[in-house]
């Protein structure tokens, strides 16, 4: 066999049909290397959910030590969300525990527990929804929801572990905002405990959805240029920030 007759890029014009063309053999080679090339995708959606998982777990331990406002806060529950959006449902799920382990071995269970509830379920969430392409109204509810009960959930946890009743002191301080604003606004009336803790809870349900709103307002014009874009926001807020997208 000569050297031309083995290249592949110069078949014969007549190949008989007995004998194997230097193209087919050619495409058969192509097809064997097709299963190896699918199967690259695990290893990558392993090394992503690793690396976006101890992303979130350091912004966390950051955050904690060297506090820097709400700056990184808001960038809590993303990696999981980007994981969610790349690699689907179980990847997410993966990343959220793998986070929770890692902040386990790096600052204890309880504090790593102060993570994962709200923020890791909240970055599953948050990903569900955006990859449903469901408005953003329905998915800032949600995370205002699951915040609000992250809220109630380290009040407990924190309660457990101090021995006292922080709930208890957070109403005493509300009252004392509540009665304060009441004496400037010459009001005689005294406020009743269930209305103090209305007041509470309606502010941490207006605090939980600002804070989802930034959110989704930070991963909007992030994961744009990452090439997983979410679902649009309202018109008003593309017009607010005069966004091109």
């Amino acid at each position: 066999m000569s050297i031309l007759d083995s290249l592949p890029n110069e078949p014969e014009e007549d190949p008989s049909p007995e004998s194997p063309t230097p193209h087919n053999h050619w495409l058969d080679k192509e097809q064997q290397l097709m299963p190896p090339q699918i199967k690259a995708d695990a290893p990558l959606r392993m090394v992503e959910t690793a690396f976006l998982a101890s992303t979130a777990s350091l912004i966390w331990f950051i955050n904690f030590y060297f506090p820097l406002g709400p700056v990184l806060r808001i960038f809590f529950p993303v990696p999981i969300a980007l994981v969610y959006l790349r690699w689907g449902r179980r990847a997410a799920w993966m990343a959220a525990l793998t986070s929770g382990l890692l902040l386990t071995v790096l600052m204890g269970p309880a504090r790593s527990l102060l993570f994962v509830m709200p923020y890791a379920f909240m970055g599953v969430l948050l990903g569900a929804t955006w990859y449903r392409r469901v408005p953003w109204i329905v998915s800032i509810t949600l995370g205002t929801l699951l915040g609000t009960l992250g809220v109630f959930f380290r009040l407990w946890l924190l309660s457990v572990l101090s021995g006292e009743d922080l709930w208890i002191y957070g109403i005493t301080q509300a009252t004392r905002i509540i009665e304060w604003v009441f004496l400037k606004l010459s009001l005689l009336a005294s406020p009743s405990v269930f209305l103090i803790q209305v007041v509470v809870i309606a502010l941490i349900l207006l605090n939980n959805f600002i804070y989802l709103f930034l959110v989704h307002l930070a991963s909007w014009l992030l994961f744009d240029r990452l090439g997983n874009p979410i679902p649009r926001p309202p018109r008003w807020v593309q017009v607010l920030i005069d966004y091109e997208g």
